[in-house]
């Protein structure tokens, strides 16, 4: 298998950088595979660009990502960052053990493959829809009735 990936470094840094706001350009490096100046150049560029607000807090730096701009490329400009991070981002899991970013992630796929009318397109991402009733059938004494499992939409296989 070849050594490629979906992602430039730049893609790989803003993730890092989103999972950890407070981390050292020298972790990220060391995650992403670069050298820390690639880090820094990368960082100011994005920073320049309005991807990325660099803040002084006594001597660490905290890393603040405008989730709203939209993809430099003409073929990804109508997603913005924030969608962009949901979706590759790792789940988070709530006290109970569920899995809290999974809804946002449902919406957001599900949206991308057209399987949402463009008005609902217009909502925000975490937003439940109204379900459509559904004819109910009526219960039969003799059969036991079976729970439904939600669905896993966990990430299957790492992107990086």
């Amino acid at each position: 298998m070849g050594d490629w990936t979906f992602f430039s470094n730049y893609g790989h840094v803003l993730v890092c950088l989103s999972r950890h706001r407070e981390v050292r350009l020298r972790d990220v490096a060391t995650e992403v595979g670069i050298t820390e100046r690639a880090v820094q150049k990368i960082v100011r560029d994005l920073q320049d660009a309005g991807y990325l607000a660099v803040s002084k807090q006594g001597r660490c730096n905290r890393y603040r990502i405008n989730r709203r701009k939209t993809l430099r490329h003409s073929l990804e400009s109508h997603c913005t960052v924030g969608r962009l991070l949901t979706l590759i981002s790792k789940p988070v899991r709530g006290p109970s053990g569920v899995n809290r970013d999974s809804e946002a992630a449902e919406s957001l796929t599900a949206g991308a493959t057209g399987e949402e009318s463009s008005e609902q397109n217009l909502t925000k991402p975490t937003e439940k829809q109204p379900r459509k009733a559904s004819a109910k059938t009526p219960k039969d004494p003799g059969k036991k009735e079976s729970k439904k499992k939600p669905l896993d939409t966990r990430q299957q296989g790492s992107l990086f």
